[in-house]
C-alpha cells in the first residue's frame, strides 16, 4: 500500500516549484511515493497550455509565467492556499476527470466545515460560492503522473483578478474565504483541507489509503 507523503512548503517562487514538479513527474519509479505539496506563492500570473493572451487584460508589474497545464489564466498570491497532488494516477486507477473530482469534493467538504455551501461545475472545473469563483483547478497529466492542481482563496488581495479574465471568463467574479466571513489563517485552512482531500483519495482510489 502506497499513501500521499504531504509536504508544507510555505511561500515559495513560482517557477522552480513548477519545473520541481515537473522533474518529479518525469522521473519518478513506479514504487516511489505519491506527494502532496501545500503552499503559497508570491503574485503571478500563470497562463495555461492553450491560454489566450487576450485574456491578460493589465497584468502590470506582475509576472506572467506560460506553463503545461490546462486552462487559461489565473492569479496566485500570499493568501492563497495551492496544493499540488502529484499522483500516479495508473497505479491509483484514477483518471484526470476523476481527479478533478476528488478536488472539487474536498474543497466543498472542506469549506462547509465552515458553513459554507460550495458546488462545481461540470462546465468549468474548480469551485464556486453563488457564481463566484473561490478555487481554480488545473492539472497537467504526463507518463500518467499527475501535477498542478488546485487554489484555494483564503484571505488575499482579490485585486489582481480585475486585471485579467479569471480562467478564460469575462466578468467572471472571484470570492474567498475572508469575504464569506471564514476568519481562519491559511495554515488551519490547509490542515482542513489535508484533511478531507486524504479521505477523498481514499474513497476513490483505495490504494492511497493512509494505514492505520
Amino acid at each position: 500500500m502506497t499513501f500521499p507523503v504531504v509536504h508544507r512548503l510555505g511561500r515559495v517562487d513560482y517557477e522552480p516549484t513548477w519545473r520541481r514538479m515537473q522533474s518529479f513527474a518525469q522521473t519518478r519509479g513506479p514504487e516511489q511515493p505519491d506527494e502532496l505539496w501545500f503552499l503559497e506563492h508570491p503574485p503571478v500570473f500563470t497562463l495555461g497550455l492553450n491560454g489566450r493572451r487576450e485574456h491578460l487584460l493589465a497584468p502590470g508589474d506582475i509576472p506572467v509565467v506560460q506553463v503545461d497545464r490546462g486552462g487559461q489564466v489565473t492569479y496566485h498570491g500570499p493568501g492563497q492556499l495551492v496544493v499540488y497532488p502529484l499522483l500516479d494516477l495508473g497505479r491509483a486507477g484514477l483518471g484526470a476527470r476523476a481527479l478533478v473530482c476528488v478536488l472539487e469534493r474536498a474543497v466543498i467538504r472542506c469549506v462547509a466545515g465552515y458553513g459554507i455551501d460550495a458546488q462545481g461545475d461540470r462546465k468549468a472545473p474548480g469551485v464556486y460560492v453563488d457564481g463566484c469563483k473561490l478555487a481554480s483547478i488545473g492539472l497537467r497529466i504526463r507518463r500518467n503522473c499527475s501535477y498542478h492542481g488546485l487554489a484555494l482563496n483564503v484571505a488575499m488581495d482579490l485585486q489582481p483578478f480585475n486585471r485579467i479574465n479569471p480562467c478564460g471568463y469575462e466578468g467572471l467574479q472571484v470570492t474567498q474565504l475572508a469575504a464569506l466571513g471564514v476568519d481562519r489563517d491559511i495554515d488551519s485552512v490547509a490542515d482542513d483541507l489535508e484533511a478531507a482531500l486524504l479521505d477523498e483519495l481514499a474513497q476513490a482510489a483505495p490504494s492511497l489509503a493512509r494505514s492505520a
